[in-house]
């Protein structure tokens, strides 16, 4: 008979409270799983927290990512239209 040993994972506990606890998905799963960039993961992460745990602050730590993916993607564009 085969045994399976199921191997703990850092998914399976959370440092620092238990806003991720009950979700269907961990935000960083869905970042990992999707290669999301930083500011993009932060954005995910802040929004899919808020009512768990930050409340307006995470919104508004959202908004900035959400900002500074704006301004880069501006700035590509305007770089390509110089080109």
């Amino acid at each position: 008979m085969t045994r399976v040993v199921k191997m703990s994972s850092a998914f399976d506990s959370q440092v620092g409270g238990s806003h991720y606890k009950n979700l269907a998905i961990q935000p960083l799963e869905f970042i990992v799983a999707n290669e999301l960039d930083f500011p993009t993961g932060n954005v995910v992460k802040y929004v899919v927290r808020y009512k768990l745990k930050g409340g307006l602050e995470d919104l508004k730590k959202a908004r900035h990512y959400l900002d500074l993916l704006i301004e880069l993607e501006e700035k590509k564009l305007a770089a390509k239209e110089v080109s």
